[in-house]
């Protein structure tokens, strides 16, 4: 999102994270800015029962848990690590001077957060809808118009199913017999337990 020079010369640090470690969690008070580097962060809420929503999954060169920054509110979900991660941590006073320095990386905040609320209407609107298979079918094609979780060589789905349950609340059965569904119809392809969007 943002030019890795940039940030370090603005103040930036690396910091590495181990899988499973937890980044940041919900209902704290948000310090910094995070740019993913490498590796790969689950971001999700938790319920009292431990079970997770996943919001999303931040791949490398994506930012996250950048709204508090502008709202002053606490984190609305959990960051995760999935894998061994590399980002980059930007204190938050740092963050806002960089954006009023440059208007340009501003008006690509925007275009983002609009990006983000657009999906969450998309999701909320699907889950009004009791149609597993139409739920799953709706989130892979928007994944694959923004090429967000879609292997863009391949055309693979870089979720899993467990993953797919999370983050439209059904159950990993569930899903896996609507997936079975979705490629009867043509709609996906399944080779060695992989999915994949047929080409074009």
């Amino acid at each position: 999102m943002i030019d890795i020079d940039l940030l370090l010369a603005s103040g930036g640090v690396y910091k590495k994270f181990s899988p499973g470690e937890i980044i940041f969690n919900e209902g704290v008070a948000s310090l910094y800015y995070y740019q993913l580097i490498s590796g790969r962060v689950r971001w999700v809420n938790i319920s009292d029962e431990g079970k997770e929503f996943l919001q999303t999954i931040v791949d490398p060169g994506e930012c996250f848990g950048e709204i508090p920054l502008f709202d002053n509110e606490p984190f609305a979900a959990t960051a995760i690590a999935d894998k061994e991660s590399v980002l980059i941590r930007l204190p938050r006073l740092a963050f806002l001077q960089l954006l009023k320095e440059n208007p340009e990386i501003h008006l690509e905040f925007s275009k983002l957060l609009c990006q983000r609320i657009r999906f969450k209407f998309m999701v909320l609107k699907e889950f009004a809808n009791h149609d597993p298979e139409h739920r799953i079918s709706t989130l892979l094609e928007y994944f694959r118009e923004t090429k967000k979780n879609i292997c863009p060589n391949c055309n693979q789905v870089k979720l899993t199913r467990q993953e797919i349950a999370d983050m439209t609340g059904l159950r990993v059965e569930t899903v896996i017999r609507a997936i079975k569904h979705l490629e009867e119809k043509g709609k996906v392809c399944i080779e060695k337990g992989k999915v994949y969007f047929p080409y074009d």
